[in-house]
């Protein structure tokens, strides 16, 4: 119950009754809405989830012998992910619900402008912590092949193969590991950008960064190139479509990843490249509409000493190499990947293992799956 002030001790106008109720009622009640509240028990568990989450954060071979013959294997299948739609996991839902700003790109449109949620990403210099955010629903169209995507902020092509700051490696120069990652970005791009090597011909580019001393990885991929099977097909390190099928919808192919150093088995660097490429396609006969595959390849090279081993100068060794594929067909081995459009069903054994997110790139690859869906492409 309040009081007003009494007309003898104020000069002021006498305010009436009504007046000073409603203003009691309504200061009443702004300040039981103001006071601190309990919060629920779900809500203490969901925020000590979080906070657990952010306190996470997450002898070589003798002297002047050749490489070690190992060298060059895959270190597993090829994992092929036929695309499914559709797949949602219920506690990152519940997570987004109850934060929508913690999704990259502001799907919601929570904060932030249009231009900014559609901006080029800056280069990634680390794993992310976690997968990309919902894009927006749209439908990939032959003028915007990236609609729909979070490659969409990805960059184009070569641009987006970020070297980092070239720093000596023990006895190795700065100057030498600027020439390590220089080779495996030419690589990088000949295996998976090159327009030749993409429209299915001849990798000429990427055979001309590997070290012919490799001879038993040499024969592996020639082998693949010439007679395509389930135990050698090149796309384990290609990226080739069949132009007799599809051709790419437009010039660009968005990529991202990022490259560290570190010191190699054959006394140079070693290089470890981790890359995902987006590859929007139409089919060959001139029908307009579009699919994406997304390949991500991970790849350990090393530049050697040629001083103490057998081997050629300014060429790389293929140690290690392994891959995943988004959008291609199941058990096809011929050689080159085969994007399914949205309207028909690609010949191909059906998906059966896990789903999975192509654009996640901080989870590491587990070669050792069977071919499964892609929850977007």
């Amino acid at each position: 119950m309040s009081e007003k002030p009494s007309g003898d001790r104020s000069p002021d106008p006498e305010i009436p009754d009504d007046v000073w109720e409603q203003f009691a009622r309504d200061t009443e009640r702004d300040i039981r809405s103001s006071a601190p509240k309990e919060p629920s028990a779900r809500a203490r568990r969901v925020a000590g989830r979080l906070r657990e989450q952010d306190a996470r954060g997450e002898t070589p071979p003798g002297w002047r012998t050749g490489p070690d013959p190992g060298a060059g294997r895959r270190a597993g299948r090829r994992r092929t992910l036929w695309a499914v739609t559709g797949v949602l996991v219920a506690a990152a839902v519940a997570l987004v619900a109850l934060k929508p700003s913690l999704l990259p790109g502001d799907p919601f449109g929570t904060g932030g402008s249009p231009a900014a949620r559609s901006a080029p990403l800056p280069a990634e210099t680390a794993a992310p912590s976690a997968a990309p955010g919902a894009a927006d629903a749209r439908r990939p169209t032959l003028d915007e092949p990236f609609a729909g995507s979070p490659a969409l902020r990805w960059a184009d092509g070569e641009a987006g193969i970020v070297l980092p700051e070239a720093k000596a490696v023990g006895a190795v120069s700065a100057a030498r590991v600027e020439q390590a990652l220089k080779l495996t970005r030419k690589l990088l791009v000949g295996t998976n950008l090159d327009a030749r090597t993409v429209r299915g011909g001849r990798p000429e580019a990427a055979f001309a960064v590997l070290d012919p001393q490799q001879p038993e990885l040499f024969d592996d991929l020639n082998t693949a190139l010439r007679s395509p099977s389930a135990e050698d097909d090149p796309v384990t390190l290609f990226s080739r479509f069949d132009p007799r099928e599809v051709r790419p919808a437009g010039d660009v192919v968005k990529t991202r990843g990022r490259m560290t150093t570190g010191k190699g088995r054959h006394g140079g660097v070693a290089v470890h490249a981790d890359y995902t490429f987006v590859y929007p396609v139409v089919r060959a006969d001139g029908r307009t509409e579009v699919a994406r595959t997304i390949v991500r390849r991970v790849l350990d090279v090393e530049l050697p000493d040629p001083a103490r081993y057998r081997v050629t100068p300014g060429r790389l060794l293929l140690l290690e190499y392994d891959q995943e594929i988004g959008n291609s067909s199941c058990d096809v081995h011929d050689g080159y990947l085969h994007p399914g459009f949205p309207s028909t069903t690609t010949a191909g054994a059906a998906p059966s293992g896990p789903a999975v997110d192509p654009y996640d790139r901080s989870r590491p690859l587990d070669p050792g799956s069977a071919c499964g869906t892609v929850t977007r492409t």
